[in-house]
């Protein structure tokens, strides 16, 4: 067998387009779990026990089962409840929800990190909680649990990958398309390393000046 680069070069239009849904994909699947963990720590955290109690079964479940198979839940599942979404959403929304209480697990972290003693200072002086966690928890937090939110964006992207199965035509799917009617598998999966390696070395650059951005801030505000 020889390696035929013009597989790739013949297809690039097709495989650009691939990685542009996956590129998508993920950062809406990312922005969207972020959101939603963030509130449901801040639920786990503030909120009383008939609320507490759902959202902690709720992320035990979603820890303890397979993402594709919530996946296929809401996709294939979802129309039995009222849920009818086409691919992409049905993608953005599981990614979403799967990342979601990992981030809320880093978030609840973070919070739990701040000293107890300046919440009680801010409750001394009336500062509203809502401000409490915007103002004093969170900027802190952020120094502390960035690098797991990066690392969790990074699990998320390599998760794209399980999209294919609902039809979304992403990366995986086009590459794999390609090298079931050309028979050069060994092409289009090297070329489909390549563009998740792509990928992950992004998110972990961002993270990396995210890191550096936030120090400086947090330097600047203790001066």
């Amino acid at each position: 067998m020889i390696f035929d680069p013009t597989i790739i070069t013949d297809h690039l239009g097709d495989i650009g387009k691939g990685f542009l849904v996956t590129l998508g994909t993920w950062a809406s699947g990312v922005v969207l779990g972020l959101f939603l963990g963030l509130l449901i720590a801040v639920i786990q955290l503030f909120g009383n026990v008939l609320v507490r109690a759902p959202l902690r079964a709720f992320i035990e479940l979603i820890r303890s089962t397979p993402f594709l198979v919530q996946l296929f839940l809401i996709y294939y599942g979802g129309p039995a409840f009222g849920l009818s979404l086409d691919p992409i959403p049905a993608g953005v929304l599981g990614l979403g929800i799967y990342g979601s209480v990992y981030f809320a697990e880093t978030f609840r972290s973070g919070f739990n990190s701040v000293p107890r003693g300046q919440l009680e200072a801010a409750e001394t002086l009336g500062i509203p909680r809502w401000q409490c966690i915007l103002r004093i928890q969170l900027p802190q937090m952020l120094v502390i649990i960035l690098p797991a939110l990066v690392n969790m964006a990074t699990v998320m992207c390599k998760e794209t990958a399980v999209l294919s199965i609902i039809t979304i035509p992403e990366l995986t799917m086009v590459l794999t398309g390609i090298g079931s009617s050309t028979f050069a598998f060994v092409e289009t999966l090297t070329m489909l390393c390549i563009g998740y390696l792509l990928l992950v070395e992004a998110c972990s650059r961002l993270g990396m000046f995210l890191e550096a951005r936030v120090g400086r801030f947090m330097l600047r505000q203790a001066r």
